[in-house]
């Protein structure tokens, strides 16, 4: 079909009747918003004749469709049935977007019954006329203007209609294409994307049916892992859309861009292939020409008739991952660690207003007192748009001051005992600091004092830095003692449950905790409404009624001391902390009092302790002293560790209060649609901005629209892990080993324990677990460690020996299996399983 000019009132179909025109211009108002000028509001338009320019009159799959011609690309001829018709119909059926969206049902139903315009009926019948003779069938399919797009493919949210055989069928078509623009799942979808019902329309896309001996889908990059040298293919006989819809099993290969094959897996029936070499060599081709041709990886359809390749559809792949970074074998071991700390996506404004000037300065401190530089932040993050997408492990480099680091950690050693650091007047110097923020409202202050509390919040990671800096050499070289003694003793596997008895912050708030719990147990009042009120109705319980108050000042005074802990992990400075949103407490509390009091048994670090000194070389008093005196001082490095790491989040609160206090004065005055907005914004752009007061209609709609972008592409990579362990790290440690294990990880803490599986994904599901069960779960921080306390057992997806879950579950005599990447997908609720933390293995049990 050739490209026919085109103007308001003609087309290739000949003269547009005045009547139909009439059916927008009749003065009513309409309630959908007008046409871009210069767009083409004829109601029928060849496909040949669209561009990228008429999404809004064609949708997105129309006008792909039309580049796909224009780049000389084989698309089976046919027409679009556009918006502007669409919107006729539905202003002629009085049908209201807002309203439809409410009764998507109704609005269906409105659609289907209402007749075409005459007018429209008579062009539809000469343009299926131009297809073929009587008797030509051919594909309807639904394009709004919302789909196939950058971000929102809105793949199946409309209907596809195929082998439609003449003008009253083809019609037909055409309204339950329209219709379906308010299925639920449409309206779910867009709303979900952000997308207002006003903003939407759709055109229909009639295309000569392609006799099709095989079809299905491609991607020009792998969907899964993001490598862009693979084109993924799905081909199954007959048409295509028995793959898309999911109603066949296709066969997969996965072919290079050339066209090899370089996998295969055939379809369930295990026939031959069904696509030959020729065919996917012929593919591949066209594939790589439409990549090119728009810019970006695509998802393809695509057929095969009478021996020939022909494209159906064509949109860019959303939520693609990265190209997958190549790692060293440092990285490779580093990757668990920094898995653990990046567990979710971080926001713009984590990144450039916490972990660039308050992370990366404490990193940068640390390191370089040792002779390391830690890279920028910027190497470990990559982004698009200041949307983080991908984690790249960090290699610190070593500098020529490297060579003196041993005789300065030896020198810090001795100068700074470690059992002195919170005397130090630098720790004295950040809780100053740390003081000052809390007692200060952020409401109270005017919009530069607010970005130069946040420079405040950062500044006070410096001291602590410092201390680290200092402390860090006495409280790690008792370890090399330690383990050198027990090598010689052959005690190697105390180390583990030695350690474990220091005393550390982390365990005196979950200690705080089990007080709690007893004080519900003890109150019959209390105990009940912990029974029957889910945790925020519990919460709003103890703040709410008279005859909780004095629990509630317990409550009030632990969330004071321990509640600043981080909720994910302590480079999101965003996520609410406990103090933000005490519902997770409240759950523990809750599961805790259900349930008779913890026995507590033995600590593990005494056990171990007596072991080590019942052997015969350490029988006399001065031996065992000395064992003594080893095993304290690693302790105390182990504490050092931990609690400096529990005084860091002191900064968490009160930095959130500020981004939130920001957010709000950008709220209103209209720059943003709700305060946690503005964590989609740097903090050079907020420094950018005017004040909220002198604010202009050209910055509010600048920024507005800066955050709605970015929180659209977060949205569209929410199931997009920063890293696939999977793809970055091969055969390691998780994956099936081939005998009985269900799952494999790194050993974390001893022992072996049955229990029933429960997989807890976050803090909101803190509550589900009960004594006995095995907590399975994605990633921990410290947190997560009062559930060790109720768990048979704990299986984590990340993490490492040394990770806070590790330690804790050593402290806790829990065994723990760490890193075992797939823990949480391949196990499942309630079944019954074997953990042994000393071989790293989870087992049926």
């Amino acid at each position: 079909m050739a490209a026919h000019p085109r103007d308001v009132t003609s087309g290739w179909w000949g003269t547009r009747p005045r009547a139909y025109r009439g059916a927008m211009d009749d003065g009513a108002p309409s309630p959908f918003p007008a046409e871009s000028p210069g767009l083409n509001p004829a109601p029928i338009l060849p496909l040949a004749s669209l561009r990228a320019t008429d999404l809004p009159v064609a949708g997105g799959k129309g006008a792909n469709l039309g580049e796909l011609i224009a780049a000389g690309l084989p698309v089976p001829p046919g027409f679009v049935v556009t918006t502007e018709a669409y919107r006729a119909h539905a202003v002629a059926a009085g049908l209201d977007p807002a309203a439809a969206a409410e009764e998507p049902a109704a609005a269906r139903a409105t659609l289907e019954a209402a007749p075409l315009a005459p007018a429209l009926t008579h062009e539809i019948r000469a343009a299926l006329a131009e297809l073929g003779p009587v008797g030509t069938r051919v594909a309807v399919r639904s394009s709004a203007t919302a789909e196939d797009l950058p971000g929102a493919a809105f793949a199946g949210q409309q209907d596809t209609f195929l082998d439609v055989e003449g003008p009253d069928a083809l019609a037909d078509a055409v309204r339950r294409c329209w219709a379906s623009l308010w299925t639920d799942r449409a309206v779910q979808y867009r709303e979900r994307q952000g997308i207002s019902p006003a903003d939407v329309a759709i055109a229909v896309v009639v295309q000569r049916m392609a006799e099709a001996d095989a079809a299905g889908v491609l991607f020009t990059a792998n969907p899964l892992t993001g490598r862009r040298a693979e084109l993924v293919v799905d081909a199954a006989p007959g048409l295509g859309e028995a793959v898309v819809s999911g109603q066949v099993t296709p066969e997969h290969l996965v072919l290079d861009r050339e066209g090899a094959v370089g996998e295969w897996t055939p379809a369930h029936d295990g026939g031959a292939r069904v696509l030959p070499d020729r065919a996917a060599r012929e593919l591949a081709e066209l594939a790589v020409r439409a990549e090119k041709h728009f810019g970006v990886p695509q998802d393809i359809e695509w057929a095969l008739a009478d021996g020939r390749i022909v494209l159906l559809q064509a949109r860019p792949m959303t939520a693609l991952p990265l190209e997958p970074p190549v790692l060293n074998r440092f990285q490779q071991m580093m990757t668990p660690f920094f898995l653990e700390m990046f567990v979710s996506r971080p926001y713009p404004i984590d990144v450039t207003a916490w972990l660039r000037p308050g992370v990366e300065r404490m990193l940068g401190i640390m390191m370089g007192s040792v002779g390391v530089r830690f890279p920028p932040l910027g190497q470990l993050v990559r982004e698009r748009d200041g949307v983080a997408l991908q984690l790249v492990p960090a290699q610190p480099r070593p500098s020529p001051l490297v060579l003196g680091a041993p005789l300065a950690i030896l020198r810090r050693a001795r100068r700074y005992p470690v059992r002195d650091w919170t005397t130090d007047p630098q720790f004295a110097e950040f809780e100053a600091i740390v003081d000052a923020l809390d007692a200060q409202d952020p409401a109270t202050l005017g919009w530069a004092d607010l970005l130069a509390r946040v420079d405040r919040c950062t500044d006070a990671m410096e001291p602590l830095a410092r201390i680290r800096a200092a402390y860090l050499p006495g409280a790690f070289l008792p370890f090399a003692p330690l383990r050198l003694g027990l090598a010689l003793l052959g005690l190697t596997r105390l180390a583990p449950p030695l350690v474990a008895g220091a005393r550390t912050r982390t365990r005196a708030g979950n200690d705080a905790l089990d007080a709690l719990a007893d004080a519900v147990r003890a109150d019959p009042e209390l105990s009940l409404a912990a029974r029957e009120l889910d945790a925020p109705a519990f919460l709003d319980a103890v703040r709410s009624r008279p005859e909780f108050e004095e629990f509630d000042h317990r409550l009030d005074a632990y969330l004071a001391e321990y509640g600043h802990r981080e909720s994910l992990s302590i480079v999101l400075a965003t996520a609410p902390t406990w103090r933000d949103d005490p519902t997770p407490v409240a759950a523990i509390i809750q599961a805790a009092a259900s349930e008779p009091p913890r026995e507590r048994g033995p600590n593990p670090g005494d056990a171990a302790m007596r072991e080590l000194l019942a052997h015969p070389f350490l029988r006399s008093p001065r031996a065992a002293r000395m064992a003594r005196a080893v095993v304290d001082a690693a302790r105390r490095g182990l504490a050092f560790r931990e609690d400096t790491h529990f005084f860091i989040t002191r900064v968490l609160p009160p930095l959130r209060a500020t981004f939130l206090e920001l957010g709000r004065r950008l709220t209103a005055v209209g720059a943003l649609p709700a305060a946690e907005d503005v964590f989609h914004l740097r903090l050079e752009e907020l420094r950018e901005v005017r004040p909220p007061e002198a604010i202009d209609d050209v910055d509010r709609a600048r920024v507005r629209a800066l955050a709605a972008r970015r929180a659209a592409l977060r949205r569209e990579y929410a199931g997009v892990p920063m890293l696939d362990l999977a793809t970055v790290l091969p055969g390691r440690a998780g994956a099936d080993d081939g005998g009985s294990a269900l799952i494999r990880g790194t050993p974390a803490s001893g022992g072996v324990a049955e229990g029933p599986v429960r997989i807890v994904r976050g803090p909101d599901e803190f509550g589900a677990l009960r004594a006995g069960d095995v907590l399975v779960c994605p990633n921990t921080n410290p947190s997560w460690t009062p559930l060790f306390a109720r768990a048979a057992a704990v299986v984590v997806d990340t993490g490492g020996l040394g990770s806070h879950a590790a330690i804790v579950a050593r402290e806790y005599g829990v065994p723990a299996v760490m890193g075992t990447r797939r823990g949480t997908s391949v196990l499942r609720e309630g079944q019954r399983v074997r953990v042994d933390g000393s071989r790293g293995r989870v087992d049926a049990a």
